[in-house]
């Protein structure tokens, strides 16, 4: 199978190796969604089971997008990376599997991970006022708690 990926894509398929009997594939982030329709389409993932992020501040790629893909007529796994700078904006895939919906609101809630073409792209989890992003390392979620809580609810934090 990464064997395919590299025939299809060529240099988008910046990494590949297995673990665990698991295909990794780390590709260009501008490439995901014609990546992604290939998985579903050709490949037969056909479950996006998880999108989420890893934060690597100190990287000029800072974050690790992460797709765990899953294909129920193979009972096999694929897990998708793109590596993504602060203020780059990746495709969206929601258009490939509608459970990336929630999912990338999710990762631009809590790391500020811009998805293009997304359908409604807003804060899932937090008061759209929220100030900053709580899963990336560098983040201080007790300043931004009391802040918060003292101005929208008029108390002082119990932090």
């Amino acid at each position: 199978m990464v064997q395919r990926y590299k025939a299809r894509f060529g240099g988008a398929i910046q990494e590949a190796w297995l673990d665990r009997k698991q295909a990794i594939l780390v590709v260009s982030a501008d490439r995901l969604l014609e990546i992604a329709r290939h998985s579903r389409d050709e490949e037969r993932f056909d479950y996006l089971v998880d999108l989420t992020a890893v934060d690597w501040p100190k990287r000029e790629k800072r974050f690790d997008l992460v797709l765990n893909l899953y294909s129920f007529p193979k009972n096999e796994r694929l897990r998708v990376k793109a590596l993504v700078a602060e203020n780059e904006a990746v495709p969206s895939v929601e258009s490939v599997w509608p459970t990336a919906n929630w999912l990338e609101r999710e990762a631009f809630d809590m790391f500020g991970i811009v998805f293009q073409g997304h359908s409604n792209l807003k804060r899932l989890l937090l008061p759209e006022e929220w100030q900053g992003y709580p899963l990336r390392k560098d983040y201080d979620i007790l300043q931004q708690d009391e802040a918060w809580v003292r101005e929208n609810l008029g108390i002082e934090s119990g932090q």
